[in-house]
């Protein structure tokens, strides 16, 4: 299956900015949610038909490469892309500016299934996602 991609559009907020006039590095994650959630929409699996199917994915690990800074006003792409999903979602992030095409940030995030109400980890994702991805569903997968 090739992987899956999402962008999305945003231009820069006056009030992401830090006090050097740049945007505060804790903004990245917030520009990562925009485009991974078009990414989850895009297979109908977004985070309410998550809890509906029963189950919870956090965030566990978050990595960003800052390349160049992101400055007021300034417009920017930004892509998700599905990497792993068998045992865990992997999403590959990268933050370009709309017009040169320059790279500016690159990062990942990666999530795990947690089964509710019981909050237990998943060590295979559950057979909704592979469903929803339309891939075989492994025989492990719960």
């Amino acid at each position: 299956m090739p992987h899956r991609k999402a962008e999305v559009q945003w231009q820069i907020p006056f009030h992401d900015l830090d006090p050097m006039e740049v945007v505060w590095h804790g903004n990245y994650a917030r520009y990562f949610e925009y485009a991974r959630t078009a990414l989850l929409q895009s297979f109908d699996y977004d985070y309410p038909q998550m809890r509906e199917s029963g189950y919870a994915w956090p965030v566990i690990d978050l990595a960003v490469r800052y390349v160049r800074p992101l400055v007021y006003q300034q417009r920017i792409v930004i892509r998700a892309t599905l990497m792993e999903w068998e045992h865990r979602l992997k999403i590959n992030y990268e933050i370009r500016d709309a017009q040169s095409g320059e790279r500016l940030t690159r990062g990942h995030t990666v999530q795990v299934a947690v089964k509710l109400p019981q909050m237990s980890m998943c060590f295979v994702s559950p057979a909704i996602l592979f469903d929803k991805l339309g891939v075989p569903v492994p025989c492990d997968a719960a």
